[in-house]
């Protein structure tokens, strides 16, 4: 199953590269795919790469439906 989840961008620390945040977890992903990202924005992410900017009202929807449902996006998959 492949999941791709809202994380806001916390800095862009060189061209083409994003540093995301999820519940205070960090990760380098890639911005290939989407222009025009900034620190602050939302993007989705799956495997490791950017792959659209998101209304920052419909990721932070989106984060609480999971964290109301029990979805832990921070956790590691079995």
């Amino acid at each position: 199953m492949c999941l791709a989840i809202p994380a806001r961008v916390a800095a862009i620390p060189e061209p083409g590269v994003a540093l995301v945040d999820l519940s205070g977890v960090q990760k380098r992903i890639s911005l290939d795919l989407v222009d025009d990202v900034a620190p602050g924005d939302y993007v989705i992410v799956h495997v490791g790469y950017a792959l659209t900017k998101l209304d920052p009202g419909e990721a932070e929807a989106t984060l609480r439906t999971f964290a109301e449902a029990g979805i832990d996006v921070d956790a590691p998959l079995p």
